[in-house]
């Protein structure tokens, strides 16, 4: 079970310390005690089967012969459009006919039927219905699948270190942010432009999306409320225009996420949320929105399998990667791929042996999905130490790249470890961030540049990344390319920030102290203009001395200085003293005593961008 909890993926180095350390070793053991009775197969009796149905044009999921679909899916119909579907019907072994609505994507491409009650656990589910194609010919078709006994696993909240005033900001005007106190060690002026993405979490502190500048001051943050995480904050398109993404919610023990996915406007409002489709949470390992209005997403289901064919208990439990396209615009489920139908249990590097309900069989552990105009995927499963290449349409692998089942050869170094964040590039080329722990495989963690050649049957190392001080990343890391050649890395379980150019020179380092991490980390251009007004505090040592007012503005980008307003009354106030912005809170001493002061934010023409509210010191 040890080798389990090391293996689980996100969390690896809070799990092998402390408090969670000692927790996992006595849920083993309660668990140990209790003998499970055998559990239903969850992997079909023939891998990698195309999800479009012999005779048609349709792709659906569930996946035929698939023994892992929720009881509460959809039937996904995708490749032809409403009109053309019809009497599509779902009836379960045990539960019987389930009526429901044919509802059309807003892409125009195909249709859900959702059911009106969900499916039993374990029972055989038939569809049936009727497609017509582009040639007028009508074409029946039935298919079937199996729903999966899902694993509830118990909540169990990762305990934060004791609290350490040192490791966090603090600020008179916004005295509920909080974020972790960062340390810039270098610094050239060829970095990229934009500000620093990131998303700390597990520290003293609370979690929130947050972003940075070159120098290490604030720009914006929000602190999210008890023990609610976020991971994965990136600047993306959305109708449009430039938008905050992040991923919220709880990470459980075993290293994924349960919750939403967000999406802010440029004035920091929220605009729209994201869930998982299928009765299923979203995951906080991958989410892009896509120009054709659909969204990717990954999700972790753990589910009852009996393991015994690879060495585990017969009545275990295996934890599934799933990716889900949803439609923004209706919510529903237009595609759905689940690890367990395409990959094997045995390709795994983690070990089934002493795997639990409690801690189920992580096998696969997906951390990222590029869907590419070619009609391909490239997902990265850290768990198998692989990456993949899919056939959007049919859901099949076709390339495997590193892993036990590799078609290509690793040369120059190539080969990677419990790898994250792997995209695909203009010029064909891949980047990835490559853990190599834990164990420990490399001798340090690195980003990389592979150059894949299918025919050849060849991966090669074109360019790595390295940090000087050896870090090593038991969890998490991002790689990002950048406008003009440099790279950014995001440092996972290690919590480092650096860019590099083409040449591997460092340009940019930063750290937070102590025991925050952030899941990935990314450098953008951003232009943010709050809709709430500035924040103010202020004070004065005695009723007759100047006042010392405190002005800030959480996530506004033109801020370049500020003025302060004062006079007898909220009603009769006037300029009295100004500043240059100095970090994300500026400091300014009014010339003498007052009764009511507040500020206003200026840009660098000198024109008014906000105003704070009245308060008398």
């Amino acid at each position: 079970m040890r080798k389990a909890l090391i293996y689980s993926g996100l969390l690896v180095t809070v799990a092998c310390s402390g408090t969670l350390a000692f927790g996992a070793k006595r849920i083993v053991a309660e668990d140990a005690a209790y003998r499970a009775p055998a559990a239903p197969r969850c992997v079909p009796s023939q891998l990698n089967r195309s999800a479009v149905l012999p005779g048609t044009s349709i792709a659906v999921n569930p996946l035929p012969s698939s023994h892992d679909a929720s009881p509460r899916t959809q039937i996904t119909l995708l490749g032809a459009p409403l009109g053309a579907l019809s009497t599509i019907g779902a009836s379960g072994s045990s539960s019987g006919s389930h009526p429901g609505r044919l509802r059309g994507y807003s892409q125009e491409d195909g249709a859900s039927f959702v059911p009106s009650r969900p499916f039993h656990p374990g029972e055989t589910v038939t569809v049936r219905g009727r497609v017509r194609g582009s040639n007028g010919r009508t074409t029946r078709f039935v298919y079937r699948f199996v729903v999966a006994h899902q694993d509830t696993l118990i909540y169990r909240p990762l305990a934060k270190p004791a609290k350490d005033y040192n490791e966090e900001q603090h600020f008179h005007s916004a005295p509920s942010l909080q974020p972790p106190v960062l340390a810039v060690t270098a610094r050239a002026p060829s970095t990229a432009p934009g500000s620093i993405f990131t998303a700390p979490y597990s520290g003293p502190g609370p979690s929130g999306p947050e972003i940075f500048n070159d120098s290490g001051e604030l720009v914006w943050f929000d602190p999210l409320p008890g023990e609610t995480a976020a991971a994965n904050l990136q600047v993306q398109q959305y109708n449009g225009h430039p938008v905050l993404t992040w991923w919220q919610g709880y990470i459980p023990p075993q290293g994924f996420g349960q919750g939403e996915e967000m999406i802010y406007s440029s004035s920091y409002r929220q605009i729209g949320r994201v869930h998982a489709g299928n009765g299923y949470k979203a995951d906080l390992h991958d989410f892009h929105i896509t120009p054709q209005g659909t969204a990717l997403l990954s999700v972790f289901d753990p589910i009852y399998c009996n393991l015994s064919a690879v060495g585990g208990p017969s009545g275990g439990a295996v934890t599934d990667s799933v990716i889900q396209e949803i439609d923004l615009q209706t919510g529903l489920v237009r595609r759905e791929w689940h690890s367990l139908d395409h990959v094997g249990l045995s390709e795994s590097y983690s070990s089934p042996e002493g795997v639990t309900t409690s801690w189920p069989y992580d096998f696969f552990h997906i951390n990222s999905i590029d869907q590419l105009p070619s009609g391909t995927t490239l997902i990265s499963a850290r768990n198998t130490w692989a990456l993949y290449e899919l056939n959007t349409t049919t859901g099949q692998v076709g390339l495997r790249v590193g892993g036990r089942r590799s078609n290509v050869k690793a040369v120059n170094g190539a080969a990677t470890a419990f790898q994250h964040d792997a995209t695909v590039q203009a010029n064909g080329t891949i980047t990835v961030f490559d853990n190599g722990a834990v164990p420990k495989v490399h001798p340090q963690s690195r980003a990389i540049v592979v150059s894949v050649d299918a025919h050849a049957r060849t991966d090669t190392l074109l360019a790595r990344y390295e940090h000087s001080r050896g870090l090593s990343s038991g969890s998490q890391g991002s790689m990002q390319t950048l406008a003009g050649g440099n790279v950014f890395v995001g440092w996972g379980s290690e919590p480092y920030f650096s860019e590099f150019n083409p040449g591997g020179q460092l340009l940019y380092d930063a750290h937070w102290h102590g025991s925050y991490q952030s899941y990935r980390a990314y450098r953008s251009p951003w232009t943010g203009t709050p809709a709430a007004p500035p924040a103010i505090a202020a004070g004065a040592a005695s009723s007759r001395a100047p006042v010392s007012v405190y002005a800030s503005w959480n996530g506004a980008t033109e801020v370049t200085g500020w003025r302060v307003l004062a006079g007898s009354s909220p009603s009769a106030l006037a300029p009295v003293a100004g500043a240059a912005k100095s970090g994300f809170e500026t400091t300014i001493a009014t010339p003498g005593p007052e009764s009511y002061v507040a500020v206003q934010a200026l840009d660098a023409s000198g024109a008014v961008l906000g105003t704070s509210r009245t308060i008398k010191p």
